[in-house]
């Protein structure tokens, strides 16, 4: 092989890989956008934006931004956690080297299995706990309970004064004390208002009441 031979050879394989540098450079474009769900339009943070087929790519930013350097006719994937995967491909006829895109990403429902947690590591410990286990009361016998509970609550609610006449009274009797201090005190025996309250409670017949009662225990 001549030496004018080899230098052809040489210059042709270096224009030609020339030629297909321009072109691939020609190929290449600028490509950015923003990644938004379909539903509030709320950005999509740390997206997955791949060629596909390839390592190339990059992810979105807090505010849904990406931007990377990509070829004409690539086809790109979008992913994200929660989120429908979603593809586009770059056209081929573009005339400019820069592109936009927004992107918009579709929620996906996981249906996960159930899942059922037992407080019984072994069947064996739930099946004792199974048999010492006591049956729950009918329903008439847990409303019968409620009731009683209530009823004693209602009562002893209406036998305790209120604040007001606690107050009163405790006022009343700090009054006496300091109204009788160095002598003795009446006796209620002599007060008229005890004995009208005593006639009234008898014509009540408060004291019937009472009296039954001490029988029955």
């Amino acid at each position: 092989m001549s030496k004018t031979l080899l230098v052809f050879l040489f210059f042709s394989l270096m224009g030609f890989s020339i030629a297909q540098a321009q072109t691939n450079d020609e190929d290449l474009i600028q490509f950015s956008g923003v990644v938004i769900t379909g539903d509030s339009l709320s950005p999509v943070p740390f997206t997955n934006v791949i060629v596909e087929q390839s390592a190339r790519g990059t992810m979105t930013d807090y505010y849904g931004y990406f931007s990377f350097v990509a070829q004409k006719g690539d086809s790109i994937l979008f992913s994200a956690v929660g989120y429908e995967r979603a593809r586009f491909v770059i056209p081929d006829t573009l005339s400019s080297n820069k592109y936009s895109l927004i992107q918009i990403m579709r929620t996906d429902t996981i249906q996960l299995q159930e899942t059922v947690v037992y407080p019984w590591p072994t069947r064996e410990q739930f099946k004792e706990a199974f048999l010492a286990m006591e049956l729950p009361d009918t329903d008439y016998e847990r409303a019968q309970r409620n009731l009683q509970q209530a009823d004693m609550i209602a009562r002893m609610d209406a036998a305790m004064p209120s604040g007001g006449e606690t107050f009163k009274y405790s006022m009343n009797e700090y009054q006496s004390q300091i109204y009788y201090a160095g002598q003795a005190p009446p006796q209620n025996i002599f007060n008229p208002i005890a004995w009208t309250q005593f006639i009234q409670a008898w014509k009540d017949g408060d004291f019937k009441s009472e009296r039954k009662r001490g029988e029955g225990q």
